[in-house]
C-alpha cells in the first residue's frame, strides 16, 4: 500500500486512535503492538506495514501533528505582535493538547527533551529563524534557538503538571516570552 493509498490513510488513523485510547489506559511502554491491533481491527502484519512498533507509531502521530500545530500556533500572528494578546491559534493549540496528554507525555520529557521535543525545538528554531530573515531582524539563530528552547520546555513542563494554568493561562504567559524576545535583541 502506497502512502496514497486511501486503506492505507484508513489504516492508520485507526492505529492513531487506538494509541490514543490505549495510551489513555495505559503508559506508551506498556502498550503492545498486539493490544493495538487487535483493538482497531487489523492485523499485526498490517501495523507493521506501517510503523516499527508503539513507540514509531506514537512518535509518528503525535510528531507530525502536534509539531505541526505548535509551529503554526506560534506564528499565527503577523506584524508587530502584542504580548498582551496570544493569537487565537496559540490557546486552541494548548486546548487541543489536553485530550491526548499522556502520550504527548510520554515523548516530552520534563524541560523538553525526548522525540517530541527535539523535533518541536527543531521545526521551531528553523521557522523562526527563517521568518526572522526574511524579516531582516539581527540575530536570527540567536533568537530562533531561544525561543524554540523556550517553547519547547514550557509546553513539556506544563504537560507534566510542573507549570499551573488552565490552557489559556499558559497559552497567555508563553506568548509574552518569545515576544520579548524578540524585541530585546532588535532593542540593543
Amino acid at each position: 500500500m502506497s502512502d496514497g493509498d486511501p486503506r492505507a490513510a484508513r489504516t492508520r488513523a485507526k492505529l492513531r486512535a487506538v494509541l490514543l485510547a490505549e495510551c489513555r489506559e495505559r503508559s506508551l511502554e506498556q502498550v503492545s503492538v498486539a493490544a493495538v491491533a487487535r483493538r482497531a481491527g487489523v492485523s499485526r502484519s498490517a501495523f507493521y506495514l506501517h510503523y516499527t512498533d508503539a513507540q514509531a507509531l506514537a512518535v509518528g502521530y503525535a510528531c507530525a501533528d502536534v509539531v505541526r500545530d505548535a509551529v503554526a500556533a506560534l506564528h499565527a500572528g503577523r506584524g508587530t505582535a502584542e504580548p498582551a494578546h496570544p493569537p487565537a491559534a496559540l490557546t486552541e493549540f494548548f486546548d487541543a493538547i489536553a485530550p491526548h496528554a499522556a502520550l504527548d507525555q510520554a515523548l516530552l520529557r520534563p524541560g523538553g527533551s525526548g522525540p517530541l521535543g527535539e523535533l518541536l525545538r527543531q521545526e521551531l528554531r528553523e521557522r523562526s529563524r527563517r521568518e526572522r530573515t526574511l524579516a531582516g531582524a539581527p540575530s536570527a539563530d540567536l533568537v530562533a534557538s531561544a525561543v524554540a528552547a523556550t517553547f519547547a520546555g514550557i509546553l513539556a513542563d506544563w504537560l507534566h503538571g510542573e507549570i499551573e494554568g488552565t490552557f489559556a493561562q499558559v497559552a497567555a504567559q508563553t506568548w509574552r516570552l518569545p515576544v520579548s524576545l524578540h524585541r530585546t535583541v532588535l532593542e540593543r
